[in-house]
């Protein structure tokens, strides 16, 4: 039985010929595989586009990217820069010839921290003020010359001449310590207080002088001229006295015009019409 069907086979074999069996992918698995690699290459050369269009617009150089240039030094940024995040570094600064600008929605801090973290000086700009808070605030001169410095003890002044432009004038609530206070040429100084006393002391004196104008002193109640060791020199060639009360005439119907200015124990000052001698002691009428 197996040799005839052995037998059968090779003779169909030889009476039809060799069989090809072929080897591959054909039918629509064939069009499927070109349809994808078709479409893979579509992609890739829309990526490679986009990538080229990416680097052209944020102009990547070798160089560095867009205003941003690596340099020998450190970065250069050209242009507007905007950091979202804290930025740190060594130094910043423009470049020669243009300024630099800090610019922001709210306020510009700068801080200045410790090997800690911890904040020693910090300068805050904002809408409405400029804070600067450190344990001393200097402003100099390029020579080094100091201008203007304050701390918790004092505030001082280094300037040859404080000028004060407010139309008030300058308040100060408590004592003022200072070797000369005057006033700017053909311009007039006044020392006021509304409310309450003005005092001046000196331990060695205090000297009053106008040079090219009149001085003159008002107040409400007493005004007191007071040396404890020394004395009040009045020097002028004119001193005058226009509204000191008169004693009553000694004599009726004296009509001469030269008195006598006379003082009281409890030092007022009055004029007596002049007599042939001291007429004070009769009209001690006005020292009552």
């Amino acid at each position: 039985m197996p040799q005839e069907q052995y037998a059968h086979r090779s003779t169909m074999q030889t009476s039809e010929g060799p069989q090809v069996y072929k080897v591959g992918i054909y039918g629509w698995r064939k069009r499927c595989l070109y349809f994808f690699v078709l479409l893979l290459m579509i992609l890739i050369l829309v990526n490679l586009a986009m990538t080229i269009w990416i680097l052209k617009v944020m102009n990547f150089t070798i160089d560095g990217m867009g205003n941003l240039r690596i340099t020998e030094k450190g970065l250069k940024l050209e242009g507007d820069s905007e950091f979202l995040k804290p930025l740190y570094a060594k130094e910043i600064r423009s470049r020669p010839g243009n300024p630099l600008y800090f610019q922001s929605a709210r306020n510009v801090t700068v801080n200045i921290l410790n090997e800690k973290t911890k904040v020693l000086t910090r300068l805050v700009t904002g809408p409405q003020a400029v804070e600067a808070h450190s344990q001393k605030f200097e402003v100099k001169t390029l020579s080094g010359k100091l201008l203007f410095s304050a701390d918790d003890n004092e505030v001082v002044v280094g300037a040859e001449r404080l000028r004060v432009l407010g139309a008030e004038g300058t308040v100060f609530p408590k004592s003022i310590e200072t070797p000369n206070v005057r006033a700017d040429p053909f311009k007039e100084l006044r020392l006021e207080s509304p409310t309450r006393a003005l005092v001046m002391e000196a331990p060695k004196g205090i000297e009053i002088n106008a040079e090219a104008g009149s001085l003159k002193a008002a107040c409400r109640t007493e005004l007191r001229l007071e040396s404890k060791d020394g004395e009040i020199r009045l020097n002028s060639a004119k001193i005058k006295l226009p509204n000191l009360p008169q004693g009553s005439s000694s004599s009726a119907g004296s009509r001469q015009k030269i008195y006598e200015l006379c003082v009281c124990p409890n030092g007022r000052l009055f004029l007596s019409q002049a007599g042939a001698s001291s007429t004070c002691q009769i009209n001690t009428s006005v020292c009552i």
